[in-house]
């Protein structure tokens, strides 16, 4: 179950990745490693999704990419840091967290005694 997990925290990152790219591309190179990126992010997500239920994952994904976008751009592209900014992101991060803690074992993990 742990390596689910990695894989939905996987994801997200290079959801950062692709989202970045989506906005700072010039060249095709970074145009291909922004397809890259979006190919494997969704690939994972996907995968874990088979694990995991599928509004979780779908939301850790999304908050985790998020939160890692808006501090990427914070320090890389020097977008200006705001108070509330980071308030938010904290907020977001522990409804993220509180949705892995609550999100139960699948109905074959429990069948299986894990």
């Amino acid at each position: 179950m742990k390596l689910t997990w990695l894989k939905v925290v996987a994801a997200a990152l290079f959801e950062v990745g692709w989202v970045i790219g989506l906005k700072h591309a010039e060249t095709a190179l970074e145009w291909s490693g922004t397809a890259i990126a979006i190919v494997v992010s969704f690939y994972l997500m996907i995968d874990a999704s088979r694990d995991l239920p599928v509004g979780t994952v779908y939301a850790v994904f999304v908050g985790l990419g998020t939160a890692g976008t808006v501090i990427a751009e914070i320090i890389l592209f020097d977008e200006p840091f705001k108070i509330a900014k980071a308030a938010l992101i904290i907020l977001l991060l522990a409804g993220v967290v509180g949705l892995k803690l609550v999100s139960g074992k699948t109905p074959a993990a429990k069948e299986e005694g894990k």
